[in-house]
């Protein structure tokens, strides 16, 4: 983010431009705090929930896998403050998603990797009605510092989501349907867990599971904690909107 609002203070007085690249050289997307200590709830792990899911097949469970080609999860990260138009709003995507479903157990457990993420993908800024497109070389230091500075992914490389029924009801009949589900929906982002409730579309049918919905979410609740400068005259937004669309076969 910090080479975005630098490469748009061109025409700003000298003192002003000054107090920008400053003010960005701290932003640099947001600075990471330590996360709190907090107890695992489900006990998410990847190796874990597909043990799980090996088990509920060789007991004749119908198992569904998460097909990649045709799951998304998409984040929007927005600027604020009264110099937000000095820096750009992000989409950050991912279109790795795998894992598996249980629709009788009514579960589904899934994750991606961090470093996989794309930034700023043209047709998802369309989508998030974003009508800018920054240039290459922001998206780049967007990318570089949400990894490094925000997400830190190399210490915590995958983000898992574990989705489940209330009461572990069983995500629909095996026929065409189209229904809207409450269900529990555990994040685990940075090293801290937290579940929230995720109102979803399901469509069910013979071939498989379709869910898909929209919550938003505070990169605080997750130790991280986004910077503002300034007085607040520069800052990223501490909520995020998830969109997810998760497809199982």
């Amino acid at each position: 983010m910090h080479r975005t609002l630098m490469s748009e203070t061109a025409a700003l007085p000298a003192l002003a431009k000054s107090a920008l690249i400053l003010a960005a050289a701290l932003l640099a997307g947001c600075i990471a705090a330590p996360p709190p200590n907090l107890v695992n709830p489900l006990n998410l792990d990847a190796g874990n929930a597909a043990q799980w899911y090996r088990q509920a097949a060789a007991s004749g469970a119908r198992v569904l896998a998460i097909d990649p080609a045709q799951s998304l999860v998409v984040v929007t990260v927005r600027r604020g403050g009264a110099l937000a138009r000095f820096g750009h709003d992000h989409v950050v995507a991912s279109r790795n998603v795998e894992g598996f479903a249980a629709p009788s157990a009514g579960r589904a457990d899934f994750h991606f990797r961090l470093d996989q993420m794309t930034v700023d993908e043209a047709a998802l800024r369309l989508a998030a009605n974003l009508d800018t497109q920054p240039p290459a070389d922001a998206i780049a230091g967007t990318r570089t510092n949400m990894l490094t500075r925000v997400l830190e992914a190399e210490r915590y490389p995958l983000v898992l989501l574990a989705a489940r029924r209330p009461g572990g009801q069983a995500a629909g009949q095996l026929a065409d349907q189209l229904v809207d589900q409450p269900l529990q929906l555990s994040i685990t982002l940075h090293g801290v867990t937290r579940t929230v409730a995720a109102p979803t579309r399901i469509d069910t049918t013979p071939q498989g599971v379709t869910a898909s919905g929209t919550l938003q979410l505070r990169q605080s609740d997750f130790g991280i904690t986004p910077m503002s400068v300034m007085g607040g005259a520069m800052t990223v937004q501490d909520t995020v909107e998830l969109r997810y669309r998760i497809v199982a076969r």
